[in-house]
């Protein structure tokens, strides 16, 4: 008797046809550049929306907590802060990536000391069931940012959320018990698994201490991470793509919960191998008689159990988001939980057809969408030029792009032009509509996240006060019912945050 969660192979090879026939149409009638932008529909903001901004705890210490408000306030109307509580990353939680212009405002240094970790106080009675235990932060001595800002924030009405993402360092103690492996069975560098309890535990138990510990308003955590099938062959940083014989997850955790599922690991090892075979003839030019893209559609037919063991690794992740989110409800049921979704859904058709809102809806109350326009520009090249190595390799790089724009809705720039005029403020438009039109009739609102001057090669788009204003107002066209101004407050300028002020006034907002 099959396993309820056995594979209906029939339903998915059939699936995969009616994909494969739709390219071969799509490629044929898609002409993107020639295509008008829809009718644009009145904006209906409202006073109580969130206008929140992404900020590290370094801003607070070197520039004050009372004069980081008052610009907050005065110039961006900010009533929400999301401040970057754990994480090993410096893009959330440090001040400037060396080698970028310093903002306009703060100690003019780029903090080379950044470490990371919890820039509150772990209090170990959360931390029982987890080999991670008090992970405090050095780079700030026992300051604990959350007990320095919250009381500061109430007084003004500005809400405080905590701001944790996936990011870790190999030199976290215990990290070895938690991290994901390679379908070869080697260790990843960093790179955590949701399935193994070690890390589960860490994250429930994080969030349940912030929502004990502190009178916050909300929490947010990010994961900007996807399964081993989609990470073999494509890339949302790296032009030239993964290692596709170093994707992750196929840790013993992962093994018992496939076969679960009914899901045959000998099966996915052997499926694993021959896409790491096909990837790497596929980047070095080794075109077989039938083509690229054909012989990855066999791959799908032949090994069914790629696509399973993709959709294991979002099952995993989406359970995580959904035993944070009961966790923290049970403790302070006011305390509103979201999710920073990352760019990565914007790019790839693949990971976006996994990312399903309808589904995350059942346990978000919102959900930070990223649409940065200025670093989608590179973005969407760089996954444009991994993808055009693997399963876009038969075709010139005009024609795959319009394939993408085509099955995403954009009406965005050649491939050589994207870096140096970033995405439109259309394209910030379609992405907000589409996010909320996929969310329709829940309780969860989505709030996009804004591009205020992420840092990219100094000879690309830059990020204006006119670039801010237009993104806004697209989004709020978009229906957005709240905006999250990132990537963090000390890489922007205060102009950008004026005129963010400025069109969230204009909006009705404000």
């Amino acid at each position: 008797m099959e396993s309820k969660h056995e594979m209906d192979r029939r339903g998915f090879l059939a699936a995969v046809g009616t994909s494969a026939a739709a390219i071969g149409s799509g490629l044929a009638g898609l002409n993107a550049a020639t295509v008008e932008p829809g009718p644009v529909p009145t904006v209906t903001s409202r006073k109580d929306q969130v206008i929140g901004i992404q900020i590290g705890s370094i801003s607070f210490l070197d520039e004050g907590v009372e004069k980081v408000l008052d610009i907050l306030q005065e110039r961006a109307h900010v009533n929400t802060l999301f401040i970057a509580t754990f994480t090993y990353g410096q893009g959330i939680a440090g001040r400037q990536l060396k080698g970028h212009p310093l903002p306009d405002h703060g100690v003019q240094d780029y903090n080379d000391h950044f470490y990371g970790g919890n820039y509150a106080t772990p209090h170990g009675q959360f931390y029982k069931d987890t080999v991670f235990k008090k992970l405090k932060a050095p780079d700030h001595g026992d300051v604990d940012i959350l007990e320095l800002v919250i009381p500061a924030a109430k007084k003004r009405g500005i809400k405080t959320y905590t701001w944790a993402e996936d990011v870790f360092r190999r030199e976290v103690p215990g990290i070895e018990k938690a991290l994901a492996v390679d379908f070869h069975g080697r260790k990843a560098q960093e790179t955590l698994c949701f399935n193994n309890p070690e890390y589960f535990n860490f994250l429930v138990g994080l969030h349940e201490d912030f929502a004990t510990s502190y009178d916050i308003d909300g929490v947010m955590w990010g994961c900007e991470k996807q399964g081993a099938f989609n990470n073999a062959f494509e890339s949302i940083h790296n032009s030239n793509g993964n290692d596709p014989g170093r994707v992750t997850c196929f840790c013993t955790f992962c093994q018992e919960k496939a076969k679960q599922r009914g899901i045959n690991f000998d099966r996915v090892k052997e499926g694993f191998a021959a896409m790491e075979n096909w990837v790497r003839a596929a980047k070095a030019d080794q075109r077989q008689p039938d083509g690229y893209w054909v012989t990855f559609l066999r791959l799908l037919y032949r090994y069914p159990e790629l696509l399973a063991w993709e959709t294991l690794w979002h099952d995993s992740l989406r359970e995580t988001k959904q035993a944070i989110y009961q966790r923290v409800k049970s403790i302070k049921p006011r305390v509103q939980v979201g999710w920073h979704e990352w760019h990565a859904h914007g790019f790839s058709p693949f990971f976006r057809a996994q990312l399903d809102l309808k589904e995350l809806a059942k346990y978000s109350d919102y959900l930070k969408m990223t649409v940065y326009h200025n670093l989608g520009g590179t973005r969407m090249a760089t996954y444009m030029d991994s993808v055009t190595k693997t399963i876009y390799r038969d075709l010139p790089m005009d024609a795959a792009l319009e394939f993408e724009y085509g099955v995403l809705n954009y009406r965005e720039r050649s491939h050589d032009q994207l870096p140096y005029t970033a995405l439109s403020p259309d394209y910030v438009y379609r992405e907000t509509k589409r996010c909320v039109e996929n969310v329709a009739g829940t309780k969860t609102e989505i709030w996009p996240g804004i591009d205020m001057g992420i840092p990219i090669r100094e000879d690309y788009s830059r990020v204006t006060p006119q670039s801010v204003k237009e993104v806004i107002r697209a989004a709020g066209r978009g229906g957005a019912q709240g905006w999250v101004l990132s990537r963090k407050y000390s890489e922007t300028t205060l102009a950008n945050l004026s005129a963010a002020g400025e069109a969230l006034r204009e909006l009705g907002a404000a």
